[in-house]
């Protein structure tokens, strides 16, 4: 058998990291027993790409180099990279802020609602009653009194015209009803001046539409006997018409004027009795004052008023609690205070021209000029003044407030500033359902009644002017127990008012300041002239356990 002379050459398949990246030589080596010299580099790439197969072999090899290198620079944690696309590391900062600001940004965040929490409670706290409780208490005399005057009862009676809104026309109930009590004479309902027809048709009529007149009688039948009308035997009879009382008169000067008369004729006629009697009564006659409006409230609304009060102040304390503003800014309020609205001039005008057109309608002090009434605390605050007050004494922006009184002048544009800064902002039309004001629509006393009682059952009150609902409703809340009811000091507050240059930090803390003892703490009534029990109740009304042992 003759071998045969072609030449058979093997390849063997080794693994690419196996082969020196440098040199080429070694192919060479394996491939071929011959020796031959190394050629360069350059020439080795020419001589692999005859063979296809060793062309793909460097081929790889290189690939994988180059993806292993660019791994590798990319998994070095001394090089760092975003992780946003797009993103260069250059920017890296200015948009992720470092692990100690975000710390410092939370803190700072959480410090500032602490504060803010912190201020909405303080805003929302009562003050401290001291332990003052409702004590009405009549002396002995008193009650043996009592026994004898429904004897007498049969014989005299009282007729009595009260005027102006609902809440003077209360204070003129009241001192009718002690006035009765003085004459020793039946009360016969009071008859409310706005209806003018004939005496005996109105009889009763209105006053039952506004108070419960059946609660009004049982509450007083101990102090004085209240009857609807006059008994048949008295309707003949002309009564003996008083003329006009002076402020402030004693039940020593109520006797030697009327008793006489009164016991001569049976019938007394007293009309305009707001502020007549005396402030400074005796302490029985003091507590038959409260007792009629703000201790057992003789004086209570009637049921519809009632109803249509509470449903109201129901909503408002839905979600959660709640200011009541009462804001005298109607046109008739700037006219008869000698104050100006402070919109704009047209609007100055406005008041000027019906102040010089019905004169008797400014109430006091008309020597004064516009600017020495604002500084002197005596007009009513605007909607800017109330909303910078709200702020200084830090009632929060999310704060549900209602507000009551008449439409004012300017309309609800000159509410702006205040529904800008607490955009929760009430009155009974925006509360109220369709048509459940229509009974009562036409009848501003009654208006009124509904407002009071939403304001009354409020957790912070706060009037923009005094007046006779203000003084109500604070006799009100102490009777309740001293709930919060800001008094605005205008007197000090205005001139930081109208400081431009003071800052607002500056303003606020000033303001603090001066209504810290103005919260609805219990005040004595210092003032015998001045202040009515039915507003400030202590010490004839209330008292506490040391005011009790020091009276026992």
């Amino acid at each position: 058998m003759v071998r045969s002379k072609t030449r058979h050459h093997s390849y063997i398949a080794v693994p690419s990291h196996f082969i020196d990246p440098l040199s080429s030589s070694s192919f060479q080596g394996i491939l071929s027993p011959r020796k031959v010299s190394r050629p360069p580099p350059v020439f080795c790439l020419f001589s692999a790409a005859r063979n296809p197969r060793t062309l793909i072999v460097v081929l790889l090899f290189i690939f994988s180099l180059l993806g292993f290198l660019s791994i590798g620079l990319r998994d070095n944690p001394l090089l760092p990279y975003s992780t946003l696309p797009c993103v260069t590391y250059g920017y890296r900062r200015s948009l992720k802020p470092s692990a100690p600001e975000e710390a410092s940004a939370l803190v700072a965040a959480a410090v500032l609602q602490r504060q803010e929490e912190a201020q909405e409670m303080e805003f929302w706290s009562q003050p401290d009653g001291l332990g003052y409780r409702p004590w009405l208490e009549f002396s002995g005399e008193y009650r043996r009194e009592s026994e004898a005057v429904h004897l007498d009862h049969r014989r005299k009676y009282l007729l009595v015209v009260v005027s102006g809104g609902l809440n003077q026309q209360r204070n003129q109930i009241v001192d009718a009803v002690v006035i009765a009590r003085i004459l020793e004479a039946a009360l016969v309902i009071p008859i409310l001046q706005r209806l003018m027809v004939p005496l005996m048709l109105i009889l009763g009529s209105e006053f039952a539409d506004i108070f419960d007149l059946d609660h009004f009688k049982k509450v007083l039948a101990k102090d004085v006997r209240v009857v609807s009308s006059l008994p048949s035997t008295h309707l003949m009879t002309r009564p003996v018409e008083a003329k006009i009382t002076p402020l402030h008169v004693s039940p020593q000067w109520i006797r030697s004027r009327y008793l006489r008369r009164l016991n001569r004729e049976g019938v007394l006629l007293l009309r305009g009795l707001d502020s007549r009697l005396s402030k400074d009564l005796p302490p029985d006659l003091q507590k038959l004052r409260c007792k009629v409006v703000v201790a057992f409230q003789a004086l209570r609304f009637a049921a519809p008023i009632l109803d249509i009060g509470n449903k109201l102040a129901e909503r408002m304390r839905s979600k959660g609690p709640y200011l009541a503003l009462h804001l005298r800014m109607e046109k008739d309020v700037w006219v008869r205070t000698g104050c100006l609205p402070g919109l704009s001039d047209d609007f100055n005008e406005v008041i000027h021209e019906e102040r010089k057109r019905r004169p008797e309608l400014l109430t006091a002090r008309s020597n004064m000029t516009y600017e020495e009434r604002k500084l002197a605390g005596l007009c009513p605050l605007n909607a800017l003044e109330v909303t910078r007050l709200l702020k200084a004494l830090d009632a929060p922006k999310n704060a549900r407030i209602y507000w009551a009184g008449g439409e004012p002048l300017g309309g609800m544009a000159a509410l702006e500033p205040l529904r800008k800064e607490f955009p929760d902002l009430y009155n009974k039309q925006k509360l109220s359902l369709p048509g459940e004001l229509e009974p009562f629509a036409k009848k501003a006393s009654l208006l009124a009644a509904i407002d009071y009682i939403v304001c009354e059952k409020s957790n912070v009150f706060m009037p923009s002017h005094g007046g006779n609902m203000a003084h109500m409703i604070r006799g009100h809340r102490a009777f309740a127990g001293h709930k919060k009811f800001i008094t605005p000091n205008k007197r000090q507050m205005l001139p930081y008012l109208l400081n431009n240059s003071l800052s607002e930090t500056e303003f606020n803390r000033i303001v603090k300041e001066l209504h810290h003892g103005s919260l609805g703490q219990p005040e004595f009534r210092t003032d015998k002239i001045g202040k009515d029990v039915t507003a400030y109740p202590i010490p004839e009304c209330m008292c506490n356990s040391t005011s009790t042992r020091l009276t026992l």
